[in-house]
């Protein structure tokens, strides 16, 4: 007598659960309907992972937008936009790392873009310039913006297709990018570093006419806290003028070589191959910006006037500079010399006395670039 009373209970229970099962469904349905036929009400749009210059803004990632959502978003329905779709899009553009659209609860389409951002800029050998990033991606120079970053020359191949060894090189190149922007004072002080034919570092100051002998990317660091004392230590007391080699290379110390007489009778070609790189590489970042142009026009990194007074104290007499040198025992040449280890007090050193000359009139050689 109790089965069919059991039965019953059990269809009860199932018809209870299916029109639960089909309730659900058809609420879930319904939302979903609801909302794509929700109504777009604008658009927000974010850019980060840049300090301080923009290479893309607002206006492009709308552009975009607009382009593969059929035009402006504002009153679009939200089924309308394939959000993949357009994060796809937007990520093929050089400058956009990362893309990431959504709608909010108040029916905003957001859009979040993470900017590649350049740590220094590179001139190939070809005539070629171009950017690179922390993930050594290679950036095209842009209308809007020209960043200020180290300059690197002498880059030996097709930046379209880079090998290992290129990997390796662009690697060290970031390496010191980062630590001379890293440090104010040398980032005032280096114009632009040369990579050599064996992929190391010289670097060339603004002020003065040292070559200072980098080498690989090793030791970064030390390397720069050694150029910063010898500028701050030495070369205020000495004078800019008294060494044509600056080379950091050796560990715990500098070597230095004071000018000679080829030295000083090649001054003045140096000054004029100066001017004339100046006016080059001035002529290729033109093309970047006309407010970069305009910016290098008013304040130029060296004018003629600091070149022929670099020139005329170069043709003094060298004196002395204290107890901060001592000969180079690895070389033969003379005119090396090693600047003590760090730990050596340069506060007794002494300043060159300067003793006037009468410099005959020189005739000015013909700029060669080397």
């Amino acid at each position: 007598m109790n089965r069919p009373k059991l039965s019953i209970k059990k269809i009860l229970f199932t018809i209870l659960w299916l029109f639960i099962g089909v309730s659900g469904v058809v609420l879930l349905v319904a939302a979903v309907r609801s909302k794509n036929e929700k109504i777009c009400k604008g658009i927000e749009i974010e850019i980060s992972g840049v300090s301080n210059n923009f290479f893309i803004d607002k206006a492009d990632v709308l552009s975009i937008v607009k382009n593969f959502a059929g035009g402006i978003p504002k009153g679009k329905t939200l089924n309308a936009f394939n959000l993949g779709a357009i994060e796809s899009n937007l990520e093929k553009n050089v400058w956009i790392k990362n893309a990431e659209l959504f709608f909010d609860n108040n029916d905003l389409l957001r859009v979040s873009v993470d900017e590649r951002e350049p740590v220094a800029r590179i001139f190939s050998k070809s005539g070629a310039s171009f950017y690179i990033d922390s993930s050594l991606m290679v950036l095209p120079l842009s209308e809007k913006f020209s960043a200020r970053l180290p300059m690197f020359t002498g880059f030996e191949h097709n930046p379209g297709f880079l090998s290992k060894a290129d990997t390796v090189l662009l690697t060290s190149v970031k390496e010191l990018s980062l630590a001379l922007q890293a440090d104010s004072f040398l980032m005032a002080m280096i114009d632009q570093v040369d990579i050599t034919a064996q992929n190391n570092f010289e670097l060339i100051p603004k002020i003065g006419n040292q070559l200072i002998v980098f080498g690989n990317a090793e030791d970064v660091s030390e390397k720069l806290n050694k150029l910063r004392l010898f500028y701050k230590s030495v070369i205020t007391t000495a004078g800019w003028s008294k060494y044509s080699v600056i080379n950091l290379q050796y560990k715990n110390q500098i070597v230095a070589k004071i000018k000679d007489a080829a030295d000083k009778s090649s001054d003045s070609l140096r000054a004029l191959q100066i001017m004339q790189i100046i006016a080059e590489r001035s002529a290729m970042q033109a093309a970047d910006s006309m407010q970069f142009f305009t910016q290098t026009i008013e304040r130029p990194t060296t004018d003629s006037t600091m070149i022929q007074q670099s020139v005329q104290r170069e043709d003094e007499p060298e004196q002395a500079t204290g107890n901060i040198e001592m000969p180079a025992a690895a070389s033969t040449n003379p005119g090396n010399k090693i600047v003590q280890p760090l730990k050596q007090d340069f506060k007794n050193t002494a300043a060159p006395k300067k003793i006037p000359v009468v410099k005959p009139p020189v005739q000015k050689p013909k700029a060669v670039m080397n």
